[in-house]
């Protein structure tokens, strides 16, 4: 059989096994243009409103002195800590070789490429003038955190576009036989893939050495981004735990925003075949997890700082716990830990609309710790000054709607042109999985007893 007929074969395969994968791409109708072009105009507005900022100045938000840092930085930690979700579980669950995993690797790792994009940006909706973004490249000093925050989300950014595209290119290959259109963009991208043993070895190692790189990178990011608030003296930041406690939030509101994305995709492109309730409860049990972390982490730092009572240290602690912020930080804690563990501790509670409820309620209740950690202690200041105030203005908020907006729309721009779910790793798993799941389980089992020795063992019986 020559190397043509092994791609029509694989090709006539897909119509009846996997068609489904790529709905989204050759199907798409009047659906992506209505989506698109309503994403579109909130995004369109979000873009106006930012050039009138840049024109008028941060005046028309509502930052001043001393809280100078609001929803801006409140999302960039938060996007930022979302972008967890992709490279980081992706590439563990890799190199652990979970075989459920692959139909919700991909759209992990797309999750990672575009929040980053989108967290990476508002710093510089803060700044005011954005060609200030410049100087930290110009006049960056080696000390300064703002440095190691560029460097490590470049270097994470550079690592999870390239995980993400390297798995994708037997699918393209697989979209230009196909004759999908635009198919100078598939067969561009595709770099001449034929899918020969040599082609697919490279493959296999590039895969394996990206998934062990990133592990790293992703830990340092949100680590480096702690460091902001961490290696300053102002109230309630400076803590050895928020390197740590940063970690284990990104990776507890990405698993979140990775589970309400697979709901959504399962629902709308019918990937029920593929998205099974087995995918949804792994990830639950893992969501749960990191709650009682997230719980753990929280009761520590809090706990120390009232033990320490420091007294520029309790006012901040009592604006958060019985001050003008109670509302927010005990709406949080409800958020990120009452309401997913009372839903995934009980396995009748347990089903996908259960897991979709408390995936979205960590999702606003991270978002509020974030609140909780930025504004409370900038409005609290060391200084003798008086208690600051923070009231966002519309501004802000059409910005905030904006980022989520460019999220959803950068997800449907993808699943037009790209399966959301890896075509060929569903396909080798079919052929190859069990048996190797079979030869690894019995790896893991003792030695059978040699058969003189089970003899000898019978004699003396």
């Amino acid at each position: 059989m020559t190397e043509a007929d092994e791609i029509q074969g694989t090709t006539a395969g897909l119509e009846f096994e996997d068609q489904d994968l790529l709905r989204s791409i050759e199907d798409s109708g009047v659906a992506f243009r209505v989506v698109s072009t309503l994403l579109g105009l909130v995004i369109l507005t979000a873009w106006v409103i930012f050039g009138r900022q840049i024109l008028l100045g941060l005046g028309v938000t509502g930052l001043n002195q001393p809280v100078a840092w609001g929803f801006y930085i409140v999302n960039f930690v938060f996007f930022i800590g979302i972008s967890h979700a992709g490279t980081l579980i992706s590439a563990i669950l890799r190199l652990s070789q979970a075989e459920w995993r692959r139909p919700i690797t991909r759209m992990a790792e797309v999750i990672t490429v575009v929040v980053l994009a989108i967290g990476a940006f508002h710093p510089v909706l803060d700044l005011g003038r954005p060609d200030r973004a410049l100087n930290i490249f110009t006049a960056g000093r080696l000390q300064s955190p703002l440095l190691w925050d560029v460097s490590s989300i470049s270097a994470y950014f550079t690592a999870s576009t390239v995980y993400l595209y390297i798995p994708m290119i037997p699918d393209i290959a697989l979209l230009r036989d196909r004759g999908v259109r635009p198919r100078w963009l598939y067969t561009f991208l595709a770099w001449g893939w034929q899918g020969t043993p040599r082609q697919q070895a490279v493959l296999e190692r590039a895969v394996s050495i990206l998934m062990v790189l990133v592990i790293p990178i992703a830990i340092s990011v949100h680590t480096v981004i702690s460091y902001i608030f961490a290696m300053t003296l102002q109230p309630g930041w400076h803590s050895t735990i928020f390197g740590p406690y940063f970690v284990v939030g990104a990776i507890f509101s990405g698993i979140a925003a990775l589970m309400m994305v697979m709901i959504v995709m399962r629902r709308v492109f019918h990937l029920e075949r593929y998205l099974k309730q087995v995918h949804f409860d792994y990830l639950s049990r893992l969501l749960l997890i990191m709650s009682l972390l997230w719980i753990y982490f929280t009761f520590s730092e809090y706990l120390t700082a009232f033990f320490g009572n420091e007294p520029s240290e309790m006012r901040v602690f009592y604006y958060k716990i019985t001050g003008p912020y109670a509302p927010f930080f005990w709406s949080m804690v409800a958020a990120n830990f009452l309401v997913p563990v009372g839903i995934l501790s009980f396995r009748r509670t347990r089903t996908i609309p259960g897991i979709f409820i408390a995936s979205a309620s960590v999702v606003v209740g991270m978002w509020l710790e974030r609140l909780n950690i930025v504004v409370p202690s900038l409005a609290n200041p060391r200084l003798p000054l008086p208690t600051g105030y923070y009231i966002p203005s519309l501004v802000e908020w059409v910005m905030f709607a904006g980022g989520f907006a460019t999220f959803m729309l950068g997800f449907v721009i993808f699943a037009r042109f790209f399966p959301l779910i890896s075509v060929w790793e569903i396909q080798e798993g079919r052929k190859l999985s069990v048996a190797e799941t079979t030869e690894r389980l019995e790896g893991y089992l003792p030695d059978p007893v040699p058969s003189s020795a089970a003899q000898s063992a019978t004699e003396r019986g």
